[in-house]
């Protein structure tokens, strides 16, 4: 009733389920079996698929050699040029071929961004679009430096730029034909241009295009992080400038009348241990590597990527038995068309609580005063295994509690259409909580 009550809450609507997984029975329910906006916490379902059918290592891709060129088909690997993961397995066979490279993306069937996605969020770094072969995050990073060898926009005081990669500094570039690139995609070219001076750095981005506009800061000032956007072309011209030798696209390499059994004659590359994408996936809720984890699992299992296709494929195989259909649109629950009920996300965690070591479990989940529970349960740190989630005026939790007596209770709590910010409804949940652990 405290919960229910809270003033953070009523005027809401929230549904709450409460499992003892030893007893196999539910607790308490209220609303468990109606659909909220689960936000974030559909990172559960894609968390589960990943652990269930990526094996112990991420493929990176699929290669052969094909008369002089190596063949390269992207998995949809996040980690490829991702300066978290140092080793890149993939990038040393690409530099190590001593050949052309030919990039084959014809599995990628998917968009670059999912289904109830807010359109005007595409230039913050938490909506990176999808792709075949993310380079980078698929993310640009542009500094405010003082540094003369750097590019240099005018403004007020001698400031200048830099970009990682370092391609998006390199505007001298676009005017030469360093490599052997089609003229088509040269045409494709990135773009950056000055704006008035403001008090900050500051990087703006055209929805469509890799124009950034650049405004330089009467402050010294600051990183900022842009999702590029993508295509085969800025693929190519990224992997150029990387790897200083010339790629090309399948559809320039072929002709219409070529036969190649790639799939027979491909072998396969492996790159970072899965579970090394799976708990900063769920410990910091990072979109873009639940994304590309969710298309990485139809590659495996259907042979290429595609989210819609996967997941009505889960749903009518491993997942058939889930108590309620859930409307699930995409990996990361940026979409406000996903529709799960509090029993769904029970049923998920106490299936995968069955199949999967307890100790895996918690080495992904985070637990109190880490990830995005570090400014809650602190006191619980070890007690609490959970996943938030977080869409404005919707919040979710979802997890697993030690009790106090060692009862493992399986729980879900969605609140979705509350007026405040999330912390006093995050607040009342906790509190809940740590009441359900101090009487069980």
């Amino acid at each position: 009733q405290l919960l229910l009550n809270d003033s953070a809450i009523r005027q809401g609507h929230i549904g709450i389920a409460v499992y003892d997984f030893q007893a196999g029975k539910y607790l308490y329910e209220h609303n468990a079996d109606k659909y909220f906006t689960p936000a974030s916490n559909t990172k559960l379902f894609t968390w589960y698929a990943g652990m269930k059918f990526l094996g112990d290592s991420l493929t990176g891709a699929r290669y052969m050699k094909y008369q002089n060129d190596l063949l390269v088909q992207p998995a949809g690997d996040p980690t490829f040029l991702n300066s978290e993961y140092p080793n890149q397995p993939l990038l040393a066979l690409i530099k190590e071929s001593g050949q052309s490279i030919v990039l084959m993306q014809d599995n990628f069937l998917d968009e670059k961004w999912g289904k109830g996605w807010a359109w005007n969020d595409y230039p913050y770094y938490y909506m990176a679009e999808k792709s075949a072969m993310p380079m980078y995050a698929n993310i640009a990073k542009f500094y405010d430096v003082d540094d003369s060898t750097t590019s240099t926009i005018g403004s007020n005081r001698q400031s200048s730029y830099t970009s990682f990669p370092t391609l998006f500094s390199k505007p001298a570039f676009w005017g030469q034909q360093k490599f052997s690139i089609p003229k088509e995609i040269i045409t494709d070219r990135l773009q950056l241009k000055s704006t008035q001076p403001k008090t900050y750095f500051e990087v703006k981005k055209n929805m469509d295009e890799n124009i950034f506009n650049i405004s330089m800061g009467y402050e010294k000032m600051k990183m900022q992080e842009i999702p590029f956007s993508t295509s085969n072309n800025t693929q190519i011209l990224l992997l150029n400038d990387t790897l200083n030798k010339t790629v090309v696209s399948s559809t320039q390499y072929f002709s219409g009348d070529e036969k190649l059994n790639f799939k027979a004659q491909a072998s396969k590359i492996f790159t970072q241990p899965t579970d090394s994408l799976l708990k900063p996936m769920m410990h910091r809720s990072d979109n873009f590597f639940a994304e590309q984890t969710l298309l990485m699992v139809s590659n495996e299992l259907l042979g290429y990527m595609s989210s819609e296709l996967i997941i009505d494929s889960l749903l009518k195989g491993e997942l058939k038995n889930i108590p309620q259909k859930p409307r699930w649109v995409d990996g990361s629950g940026l979409s406000r068309y996903n529709l799960f009920t509090p029993q769904d996300f029970v049923w998920l965690l106490s299936k995968a609580k069955s199949e999967v070591s307890w100790e895996r479990i918690k080495s992904m989940l985070a637990t109190g005063g880490e990830g995005t529970l570090r400014s809650f349960y602190k006191d619980e740190a070890g007690f609490i295994y959970a996943k938030t989630g977080t869409l404005s005026n919707n919040c979710a939790l979802s997890g697993y509690l030690i009790t106090k007596k060692n009862k493992v209770l399986v729980f879900s709590i969605l609140a979705n259409n509350y007026q405040t910010s999330a912390t006093p409804v995050r607040r009342a949940v906790e509190k809940f909580l740590k009441g359900l652990r101090e009487k069980y």
